[in-house]
Formats: structure tokens, sequence, C-alpha cells
């Protein structure tokens, strides 16, 4: 398990982190007969991106990074623009450690950014990274099933949020399919594959195409809430809370027990001020509701959005940052 905190994320961004597993293809995703032609991986030259935050950038830099003509799409020019200053900064930094294998103005050169939907049309495929809310997600999905090709799939880099729910949005759920990038996009390897409802198989191995051929290790999820990150890993940095706020120990030791008793590189504490308390909070609200009280944030979670302390993109959350 790998992470890069020498790449912060930006303020409208949010880390996450996974453990990469072998891609597995559990029989019981696929019982759907029917049969959706799509196209293979070989066949993919355009691919869409909405959304230039953190996990939009990263998802078209490194798409760019692998040969790809990108186009990537935000609702203001300013957003747009960010984004393309966040993939030259990453860009010279994999430079500065010989890890780009071209010049990095040939990588963006690849990269057309847009604040028009309609110019995603000729996309093979499109990645939403837009805010995790599911009305909005849903709006963006409804606007590209008019925009896309038929044979075009739509795939979505939500982390807790039903693939099911936002594909009913839209004229071709078969086609619709989770993609949930790690944070930092370029630097985590893995890629979390989630099956929707109605995804058909052949969407399915289409998703692990794509990752694997963006340089990264795929597994599979089906589509039940966290599916497998976030599932396993809000109720562990809302525990590392309580206990904090409980006085079971230090902020730093309670970190340093996780990070030498269980080999982890960040404790609770301090990857929930890397991932972004607000982030944290809202995605242990949404699993609350889903799975009960078990996944309940914890109170000192809370007063900290509350009182604006996000963690390192703010300066400060658990710990204080320059």
């Amino acid at each position: 398990m790998v992470i890069d905190v020498s790449n912060p994320a930006d303020t409208n961004g949010a880390t996450e982190l996974a453990v990469s597993f072998t891609s597995i293809q559990p029989a019981h995703l696929y019982e759907s007969s029917e049969q959706t032609h799509v196209m293979n991986v070989e066949t993919i030259d355009r691919v869409g991106v909405v959304g230039a935050g953190t996990m939009g950038s990263g998802i078209a830099q490194v798409a760019a990074t692998n040969g790809y003509d990108v186009v990537m799409r935000d609702i203001e020019q300013e957003f747009v623009e960010n984004g393309f200053d966040s993939i030259e900064s990453s860009l010279a930094r994999l430079e500065d450690r010989d890890e780009l294998e071209e010049e990095p103005a040939t990588i963006t050169d690849r990269i057309e950014g847009t604040t028009d939907l309609e110019d995603l049309a000729d996309c093979d495929i499109v990645v939403e990274a837009a805010v995790e809310d599911l009305e909005i997600k849903q709006d963006v999905f409804e606007d590209l099933d008019e925009v896309m090709d038929d044979d075009a799939v739509l795939a979505t880099n939500t982390s807790t949020l039903s693939i099911t729910s936002i594909a009913s949005a839209t004229d071709r759920p078969e086609r619709v399919v989770g993609l949930h990038f790690m944070n930092p996009v370029p630097v985590m390897e893995g890629v979390e594959v989630v099956v929707g409802e109605k995804t058909t198989p052949a969407v399915v191995e289409l998703a692990h195409d794509l990752s694997e051929d963006l340089g990264k290790t795929t597994w599979e999820s089906d589509d039940k809430p966290g599916f497998v990150t976030n599932r396993i890993l809000m109720p562990w940095i809302n525990e590392g809370i309580r206990a904090y706020d409980e006085g079971v120990a230090s902020k730093d030791d309670i970190d340093a027990g996780m990070e030498l008793g269980t080999n982890v590189p960040m404790g609770p504490l301090t990857l929930a001020d890397h991932i972004g308390l607000d982030v944290c909070l809202h995605a242990s609200e949404t699993l609350h509701e889903e799975l009960g009280d078990r996944y309940k944030p914890a109170y000192l979670l809370k007063r900290k959005v509350e009182a604006g302390e996000l963690g390192k993109k703010t300066g400060k959350g658990f710990y204080e940052y320059d």
C-alpha cells in the first residue's frame, strides 16, 4: 500500500487510499444474459473526463500519459485552467524523478479543455469525476446520455454512491460502470471496478482492460455502499478519531501504533487529514444512512468540519500544515 504524501490534493479534491487486490470476477455479478456490443480497448482513441478537480485532472493526466487523446470538461473555464495547472505541476514532479517517457508538453498537448459538454460527443468512453452528490451525477449522466454515441461507455469515479442509481438517469444502464481511481491518480496503482445492477460483462471487461492499459491494477466490487475501499476504510478512520477524542492515546501515538503495529503507511488521523475531513464526513454519512450505526461519523470529525478545519488542504485538521 503506497501513498505519495508529496503530492497533496487541491482544495477541491480528496485523497482516497486503497489496497490493490488481484482483479476478481465473481460469477454472481454476471447473471444477465443480455449481449451488448462494446468496443475493445484497442479501439478506444478518445477519453472524456467530466470534472477538472484533483481526481478529474489526475485521470486526464494518466490517460494522456498513456497515449490517449483526452477531453477534460468542467463547468467554468477557471476550473479547467486549474486542472491544467495541477497536471503541469504533477508532470514536472514526475519528470524530476525521471518517471516520464515523454516531455510533459507532449502529454499536455493531448488534452483538450472545455466547458461545453457537447465537446465530449466524439469520445469513446467518458469518466465522470464531479462532486460526490447523487443528484448532480445523475444530471451529468442524463446530459451525457443525450450527447454521446449509442456505443459509448459512461463511467463514474464515485467512491460511495450507487452505480445503479447513477445509471438510472440514462437510457443505457448496461453501459454504465464504476471506475473508482485512487488519489493521487498518477501515483496510486489501484482502480476499483464497480458493477451496477445492469452493467454487462463486456462493459466490465472493458473497464478492467482500460484501467490496466493505463498502468493500473484492478479489483472488482458489487454495487454495495462504499464498495470495498471506503466500506472498510471509513470505520477505521472514525474509530481512530474516537480513540483520540476519548483519551485512549495521543494523536501521535494512535497514528504510530497503527503504522508500526499494522504496517500501514499512515495512521487514521494523518490519513483523514490528507483525504480531507469534509470528504471523510460525507462518505461516513452516506454509509451511515445506507448501513446503519456501525458507520456513524465520529463526533469530533463533525466538529472539525463545522470549524472549517478540513485537514491538509486548509492547513489544519488533526495536525497543522505549512
